[in-house]
């Protein structure tokens, strides 16, 4: 890659954090905070090993218990982790690197084992069609959830809110408000599973309530130019894709134009599946209502990366599956250097150390 790529150029996202590259390492649930969910040395030991990209995003972390709905993924929601995150920042700030802490709530993507018996929470009691979630007691049925009263949303929006709060006690450079993938936010935004008749539901306007709630919420403990928001208007992932998607995310996007965020993080690619409910979503479509940064994310290459920041169509990309095996992908890229074999699947969410912070940096012997 030329050092003249526009992948490898500087980029000010906001006036006080300018990023040293374009390359952005995206959110990946790797499972290595054991059943605490608290964030450890060998966490930091990774994320530390990835710092020389512009922009890290940490894994999805769940802003209280109601929001787990993954083995051993980490948590904000205790004093002791928001401690156990800040030794992951000031390894990454010693790197050189900058780090955002993504919010997560895993809505009807959960199941009652994780929650004592009672039923994960979601906008309305629309089941899941997935063929088994891995809980603490192993492979298990979806369930239906509980439809969320009001006041259990406001609860959940002050969720948010603290977990927040101890994201920049901890020391974060910003946070990314998970709004994608069929998680808590992602089934109020669209009408697949939000079939709600409060002023949560029904409307394209009223559909996106709960994000504007959680965001307001947010930006009283962060300043709004370092929060992000992702959004997956073409994924299936999680049983996801309403026939009005290309509405409800241009209103979306048109309605985040109103704040000055960090950026907005698209999952363009189609890597993860499409619904095929229409021509899928582009940047291209975003940056005629967004004015502000735009991220694409989801099987992008070095080449489909850099002509996408060429065409003006993306200011940053996140790469997800080659940052695991290449915690050197930025120098690798700059270098043209041949990428590492992906991680085998097995290695991904597993609880040991092996497949995580192991992965050498490229050499000319290997």
């Amino acid at each position: 890659m030329s050092k003249t790529s526009p992948l490898l150029k500087s980029f000010p996202l906001n006036k006080s954090l300018e990023l040293r590259n374009r390359i952005v390492m995206a959110p990946l649930t790797r499972g290595r905070a054991g059943s605490a969910r608290l964030p450890n040395a060998l966490m930091a030991e990774y994320y530390s090993q990835r710092a020389s990209a512009g922009l890290i995003i940490s894994e999805a972390t769940v802003v209280s218990k109601q929001a787990i709905g993954w083995i051993d993924s980490p948590g904000i929601y205790s004093d002791e982790q928001m401690q156990g995150w800040q030794q992951v920042v000031d390894a990454v700030h010693d790197a050189g690197g900058t780090i955002f802490l993504q919010l997560w709530h895993c809505g009807r993507a959960s199941h009652s084992s994780f929650h004592n018996g009672q039923l994960p929470f979601a906008p309305s009691a629309i089941k899941l069609n997935g063929e088994y979630i891995q809980t603490p007691k192993g492979k298990e049925d979806y369930e239906v959830p509980h439809e969320m009263t009001q006041e259990e949303i406001q609860a959940t929006v002050n969720d948010y809110k603290k977990a927040a709060r101890r994201a920049m006690l901890a020391g974060f450079d910003g946070v990314e408000v998970h709004a994608a993938n069929g998680y808590l936010i992602d089934e109020f935004l669209q009408s697949k599973t939000n079939q709600r008749t409060d002023k949560y539901g029904g409307s394209i306007a009223n559909r996106y309530r709960f994000l504007d709630e959680v965001l307001q919420a947010v930006m009283e403990e962060v300043s709004v130019d370092r929060i992000g928001v992702r959004l997956a208007p073409n994924g299936v992932f999680n049983d996801m894709g309403s026939p009005d998607f290309r509405e409800q995310f241009t209103f979306v996007a048109e309605q985040l134009n109103n704040f000055s965020l960090a950026y907005i993080h698209i999952m363009d690619g189609l890597a993860f599946g499409f619904h095929e409910l229409g021509e899928a979503m582009t940047l291209e479509e975003f940056r005629k209502v967004f004015k502000g940064p735009i991220m694409g994310n989801c099987g992008y290459t070095q080449e489909t990366a850099e002509k996408a920041i060429k065409d003006k169509h993306a200011d940053l990309i996140a790469f997800g599956r080659p940052f695991i095996s290449n915690p050197d992908l930025v120098e690798r890229f700059t270098n043209d250097c041949p990428l590492a074999p992906e991680a085998p699947t097995e290695v991904w969410y597993a609880a040991s150390e092996k497949g995580y912070a192991d992965y050498p940096v490229y050499s000319a012997d290997d």
